[in-house]
């Protein structure tokens, strides 16, 4: 079995595929203070929770925006199952024809979501990663990796309203009962999520009339679902998009 693991800044999320089939998701928490021994007891924990087995698992591939946890994470498999994880980055072949000023600087986690909607979907395509942070990729009629933006995730934008003003709480990120909120809580709510969703909107329409056609658009990680059902365009969910790149990376390598 494959073990696939996609690294963000907020949480770890673990693939375990049998041939091309995802049997088991599940998640961490990112923590920088856990060392190897810590994380190698959580994932063997959490796949046991799911009635796998470690000693079932043949190889690995790890993509991380965190390089600390990266390392600790690779360590923690490595001691689980005798194996040495392929860590997505330069030098690693992802079948990508990449366009933007320096290659070497796009995310792994931008890299295995290409992969995955190179491989699933038709060109061209926007990739949108709702997470800590919001990441729009673009693939043009080619599949070429053009470039995209990168915005504060909802999340973010939240946490900034509540500890820097004095009188705003924080909320939960849930759809409000209407764009004109009428107290502070529903006033919030309506600017994060449909704010949310009307920035979608706004770049998807403008990467569209750049690229000159319309586009397919996929979205996953994080709060995606919860926005993207308040959005004008037509936008796929694919909640495993980044495991399934890693997968098919994982594949050309080996």
């Amino acid at each position: 079995m494959l073990l696939a693991i996609d690294i963000g800044n907020t949480n770890i999320t673990l693939g375990l595929f049998r041939d091309e089939v995802l049997q088991v998701t599940a998640r961490l928490a990112t923590d920088h203070r856990k060392t190897p021994d810590e994380y190698a007891v959580l994932i063997k924990d959490t796949l046991a929770l799911h009635g796998e087995e470690v000693g079932h698992i043949e190889d690995c591939i790890i993509s991380s925006v965190v390089p600390t946890v990266g390392a600790a994470v690779s360590s923690a498999v490595a001691l689980l199952c005798d194996t040495v994880p392929l860590m997505l980055g330069p030098g690693v072949k992802t079948g990508l024809n990449i366009k933007i000023d320096n290659p070497a600087q796009l995310g792994a986690d931008l890299a295995a979501g290409a992969v995955g909607a190179l491989h699933e979907y038709t060109m061209p395509c926007i990739i949108i990663d709702m997470g800590t942070a919001t990441t729009l990729s673009v693939l043009d009629e080619n599949g070429a990796f053009l470039g995209g933006s990168i915005a504060a995730g909802v999340r973010m934008t939240l946490r900034a309203l509540a500890e820097g003003t004095a009188a705003l709480p924080s909320v939960g990120i849930t759809s409000p009962k209407s764009v004109i909120g009428r107290n502070t809580v529903d006033c919030m709510q309506s600017g994060l999520v449909l704010g949310a969703a009307a920035m979608l909107d706004g770049l998807i329409d403008r990467i569209e009339a750049e690229l000159g056609m319309s586009a397919t658009v996929v979205a996953t990680g994080g709060l995606s679902k919860e926005i993207i059902a308040h959005c004008n365009n037509d936008i796929i969910y694919n909640e495993n998009l980044l495991l399934e790149g890693l997968r098919l990376i994982y594949e050309k390598n080996n």
